[in-house]
């Protein structure tokens, strides 16, 4: 009973692993493929506590093969050769399954020492990672393996492995452990997805309640206190890092407030205050952008006081910010025409520039027409005359499109007023 209840109560077959669905359920891929026999070289792809350990151990009992773990934060190349150094005793019989945790940790040599043994068959390579594998692992190694995506757990998936949890406790400890469905629904909602943590906030959540007359009645303000912080914590280097960040961002592109608050709480109860405060300056400018431009001073205002007063209190601007934000007009027009002439000019379009724009007053002798020739606009009415302003090769090019939005719209209109003027 020392070993945490987590691994107490791992999985032993397929059908005990929880979630999962769309790889495991019957007549799903994956599930074929480790009920087939013919285990290829995979890579699991996804968050923790979802099941890629569990996983592959059970491939390797199901396959009768010799199970290795290495985990990529710790592991050498000599460990690997250890390994396959195996092969020739009993351990190497039915052939050898090695769970690389981790792998994205693994420098380039060490993942092409890795590709070696993998490719003559010597090793069936079963490698997990929490980051995005087409970032992180050698390319030679992904071609060689299938790559499967595991997800987070969703809620009734979790409950369930919350009472089993709570049974098993009760059972080991002949106790009666009393969890009421709330405690359960807020064990499953705030780990986030993540098996392991829920069930190691039942053990918890059991040891730190009181014992009286051999009953444990768990309350849920200990549930809470135990679990307060664990859905919204993460990596922030992680693919979930960017996640949380680009469904922020798309929320209040696509304005709905609702849902850009809930990721801006998501994102400060992760203690991220920065990330969220850069967020909301671009989508300001890329989003809101000409449709409403005063917005761009009032929330650099509210990120100055955010920034400023810290959290938890930075909550407050930021809310009255990104609800601005997510009900504003929205135009790309600006963010688009910058992006079109950057285009062009990283295509090599546009050098040089019209003569009447240069600095300089004065022309060499080779100068065919001498003279500048600027018409300076303030000395015409409505303070404009129409003159040349893109290069050569580009004249006539249209990068700012204007929104369909009232301020872009009078913009237009003024500007078509004053310039089709004869």
């Amino acid at each position: 009973m020392n070993a945490p209840l987590a691994d107490r109560l791992r999985p032993q077959n397929l059908d005990e692993i929880a979630g999962q669905h769309h790889l495991l359920d019957q007549n799903k891929p994956l599930r074929r493929i480790i009920e087939s026999g013919h285990i290829p070289n995979m890579v699991f792809y996804g968050p923790s506590g979802v099941g890629k350990t569990t996983l592959a151990t059970i491939i390797a009992k199901k396959t009768n093969r010799t199970l290795r773990k290495l985990n990529g934060t710790t592991a050498t190349t000599a460990d690997i050769r250890n390994i396959v150094d195996e092969l020739s005793g009993f351990g190497g019989i039915n052939g050898i399954l090695l769970y690389l945790d981790e792998i994205q940790y693994f420098n380039k040599k060490q993942q092409q020492t890795l590709l070696e043994f993998i490719e003559n068959g010597s090793i069936t390579l079963i490698a997990s990672t929490t980051e995005n594998p087409y970032f992180y692992v050698y390319s030679a190694i992904l071609s060689r393996s299938t790559v499967f995506e595991f997800k987070p757990l969703q809620k009734d998936d979790v409950a369930k492995a919350v009472r089993r949890a709570v049974s098993c406790l009760s059972q080991e400890s002949g106790e009666e452990l009393v969890f009421s469905d709330e405690c359960v629904e807020h064990i499953a909602y705030a780990c986030g997805g993540d098996v392991r943590k829920a069930i190691n906030a039942v053990e918890l959540s059991t040891i730190s309640s009181p014992l009286v007359e051999n009953k444990r009645e768990i309350s849920l303000d200990t549930v809470i206190s135990l679990t307060q912080k664990s859905a919204v914590k993460y990596d922030k280097e992680g693919d979930e890092h960017y996640d949380l960040l680009s469904a922020f961002q798309k929320s209040m592109r696509g304005s709905d407030p609702d849902a850009a608050v809930h990721y801006l709480a998501r994102i400060l109860e992760a203690d991220d205050l920065p990330s969220a405060c850069r967020r909301l300056m671009v989508c300001a400018c890329e989003d809101v952008g000409l449709a409403n431009p005063q917005i761009i001073p009032i929330v650099k205002a509210a990120v100055d006081a955010a920034m400023m007063v810290g959290l938890p209190e930075a909550r407050i601007p930021l809310a009255d910010a990104v609800i601005l934000v997510a009900l504003s007009p929205k135009s790309n027009s600006a963010y688009m025409a910058i992006d079109n002439a950057i285009a062009d000019v990283r295509a090599g379009k546009g050098g040089g520039f019209p003569r009447h724009l240069q600095n300089k007053h004065y022309d060499g002798a080779d100068a065919k027409v001498k003279g500048q020739f600027y018409l300076y606009p303030h000395d015409y009415p409505n303070h404009w005359t129409d003159q040349q302003y893109l290069p050569d090769n580009l004249k006539g090019t249209v990068y700012y499109e204007a929104g369909m939005n009232k301020n872009e719209q009078a913009y237009r209109d003024y500007w078509q007023k004053i310039k089709n003027k004869k």
